[in-house]
């Protein structure tokens, strides 16, 4: 076998030592610094995405309301308060009451749905008489807009904040 003729100074131990030096600091600055600039982007599409999901979710559940809404009106005589019941004035939505006197908090599943709107959302505007009803929800996606649903069988996006989606003089969505 013939031995090869290495340079002087030129070992394995010399040349395993030039290959392996590592990272500089500099260039582990960097990578840190696109992993962390990737991380950012990530987080806020999935903050976007969150909020969209439980935007989705309030409309899902507003829409529960409606057609409890219609049962319910059909079941109580062509009216949208229980027997006995009183008007409920635009306000925050209330909570289920089994002795409620409106139907927003007495029918089970309605004050479910609404809830669960309530709860995903940002804040709630409620509207319950004989003959009308309107429930308006705050959304996370964009600032400042609500989704409205009422008697009408209107279900919009409305510019504003709960508290003015519900029009004060015919009670229903702006």
């Amino acid at each position: 076998m013939k031995k090869m003729n290495l340079k002087k100074g030129f070992t394995h131990q010399n040349f395993l030592k030039k290959i392996s030096g590592g990272f500089t600091l500099i260039e582990l600055l960097v990578v840190v610094a696109i992993i962390g600039i990737l991380a950012s982007v990530v987080l806020v599409s999935l903050s976007n995405a969150k909020k969209r999901g439980e935007d989705t979710a309030v409309k899902t559940n507003l829409h529960t309301t409606i057609n409890q809404a219609e049962l319910f009106y059909l079941d109580n005589n062509d009216s949208y308060l229980p027997a006995g019941g009183s008007t409920f004035n635009i306000a925050p939505c209330p909570s289920y009451d089994a002795s409620g006197t409106n139907m927003l908090s007495v029918n089970k599943v309605m004050a479910d749905a609404l809830t669960e709107a309530i709860n995903k959302g940002n804040g709630s505007s409620c509207y319950n008489s004989t003959n009308i009803w309107a429930i308006a929800v705050g959304l996370k996606l964009e600032a400042n807009t609500s989704w409205c649903v009422d008697n009408t069988g209107i279900a919009k996006m409305v510019n504003s904040l709960p508290s003015d989606a519900i029009n004060a003089d015919s009670f229903s969505c702006n």
